[in-house]
């Protein structure tokens, strides 16, 4: 099971005066507050709102959002890989995905996507797991922000360095699809050279 009881916080002062960071957030604090309007890239706001909620509620779910007083303006996910994919096929218990990162546009300025992750990461009990990040140029917003696919690439890669994800090669299909597609991996330094060998294997499945 994943451990989530060590709360994080963090203060940042950005154009639009004190955001705070936080989480992980449970179930009934999501229910208690508002979400930006143009956190949208996955679903309608308020049906990621509900999405959070059911994240918030797995036992190894982590939700990290940053607040501008009652409303979350952005958010961090990290569950177990979806079981369809190759990432669950050993369903290895220390193996998890950063599953989705957004914020809203007009705070994008403010680096919290980054400052997220590194809040994320900050909990020592991180080093005992396998982080990955499967990066899909197709999920990015590049229409609103106007960028190209590979300059919106090196923004999404740096974003992932914060928190000590690197890209990774692997042989899965969907990541080989596209030049720009890649997997950003972070390995805890207690993960045993044993469960990362098993990673290795599962980077390079044969299909």
């Amino acid at each position: 099971m994943f451990h989530k009881k060590k709360a994080l916080s963090k203060k940042v002062n950005t154009e639009f005066g004190d955001i705070l960071l936080t989480g992980p957030v449970s179930s009934n604090q999501l229910s208690e507050l508002e979400i930006h309007s143009q956190l949208h890239a996955f679903r309608p706001p308020l049906k990621q709102l509900e999405a959070l909620k059911e994240i918030a509620s797995l036992d190894e779910g982590r939700i990290l959002i940053a607040l501008d007083q009652n409303l979350i303006i952005g958010y961090v996910t990290f569950l177990y890989p979806d079981p369809i994919e190759r990432w669950s096929k050993f369903q290895m218990e220390n193996l998890i995905e950063l599953g989705a990162i957004e914020v809203a546009k007009e705070y994008r300025g403010s680096h919290l996507g980054s400052k997220l992750i590194e809040l994320a990461v900050s909990d020592p009990f991180i080093e005992n797991y396998i982080i990955i990040s499967t990066e899909y140029y197709w999920q990015w917003d590049i229409n609103e922000t106007k960028l190209s696919v590979w300059d919106y690439r090196k923004i999404m890669e740096k974003m992932m360095n914060k928190g000590g994800l690197l890209p990774a090669p692997t042989n899965d299909p969907e990541i080989m699809s596209h030049p720009a597609n890649c997997l950003m991996v972070r390995i805890g330094q207690n993960v045993t050279e044993q469960d990362q060998q098993l990673f290795d294997k599962l980077r390079f499945l044969n299909e």
